[in-house]
C-alpha cells in the first residue's frame, strides 16, 4: 500500500510536534514536510507533492484561507484539510468554497484525525455533523435580502442544471449524510450514489461534496425539505 503523503502547516510548534507524532505513527501516512505559515506551502507542495495537506486556518502572515485559495488554483492541487476551532463564518465558509475538503477541530479525537487525513485521501471529504450544523443554523440566520438574496438565486439557477434525481442527491449531501445513508434514503445502491455524486460535480463545476452542500445551502434547498 501506498502511504499517504501529508504536509503539516500550523504556526505553532507544539501543535505541529504533535500532529507529527500522532500521524507519524500510522502506518499507511508519511509527514513529507512542515511548514509555520502558509507563504511557506506553496514551495514546499512543489517539492515534497503532498497528497494531503493539514493547515491551520489562522497564521499570522498568510492564512490557510489565503493558503488554500492558492493552491486549488493549481492542476496538480491537494487535498486540503483546514484545522481550526470552527465558526460558521464568512471566512471558513470562504475556505469550503474555495476547494478545501473539510475540517478538522483542534479538540478532535486523535483517532479521528487520522481517518480524517485517510478519508480525503481516498477522496471523501469530511463533513462532520458538527460542521453540517453550523452551516445549517448559518444559512437559516442569513436574511433572504441584499447579496444572500443573490446569492440564493444564482445557486438556483446552477442548480437547474440538475435532474429530479440528482437534486435529491445534492440535498441529502447537504444534511451531511454518508453515500450509505443516501442510499438507504433514496432507494438505490452505493453505487449508485457515487455515480450521481459524480454527475452533480460534474455538472455544477466543483470540487467536492462539501461545495455540493454550500450550493445546496445557498439555494435554500434544507429550508425547503424541512417546510414540506
Amino acid at each position: 500500500m501506498t502511504a499517504i503523503r501529508l504536509l503539516l502547516v500550523d504556526d505553532d510548534p507544539l501543535v505541529r510536534a504533535g500532529l507529527s507524532l500522532m500521524l507519524g505513527g500510522a502506518d499507511d501516512i508519511e509527514i513529507v514536510g512542515e511548514a509555520a505559515d502558509g507563504d511557506e506551502v506553496e514551495e514546499l507542495v512543489d517539492r515534497t507533492r503532498p497528497d494531503v495537506v493539514l493547515m491551520d486556518i489562522r497564521m499570522p502572515s498568510v492564512d490557510g484561507l489565503a493558503a488554500t485559495e492558492l493552491l486549488r488554483r493549481r492542476a496538480d492541487a491537494p487535498h486540503i484539510v483546514l484545522l481550526t476551532t470552527f465558526h460558521a463564518d464568512e471566512q471558513v465558509l470562504r475556505a469550503l468554497r474555495a476547494g478545501a475538503a473539510g475540517f478538522v477541530l483542534k479538540d478532535t479525537a486523535p483517532a479521528d484525525i487520522v481517518d480524517a487525513v485517510r478519508r480525503v485521501a481516498a477522496g471523501d471529504p469530511v463533513l462532520s455533523p458538527t460542521v453540517t450544523r453550523q452551516l445549517m443554523a448559518h444559512a437559516a440566520g442569513t436574511p433572504a435580502g441584499g447579496s444572500a438574496g443573490r446569492r440564493r438565486a444564482r445557486a438556483r439557477t446552477r442548480l437547474a442544471a440538475l435532474n429530479d434525481r440528482e437534486r435529491e442527491v445534492a440535498v441529502a449531501v447537504g444534511r451531511g449524510h454518508a453515500n450509505a445513508g443516501i442510499a438507504a434514503e433514496l432507494y438505490m445502491s452505493v453505487a449508485t450514489v457515487k455515480t450521481h455524486v459524480s454527475r452533480v460535480l460534474a455538472k455544477l463545476g466543483l470540487d467536492n461534496r462539501v461545495q455540493i452542500a454550500l450550493l445546496v445551502h445557498d439555494a435554500g434547498l434544507l429550508e425547503d425539505t424541512q417546510e414540506g
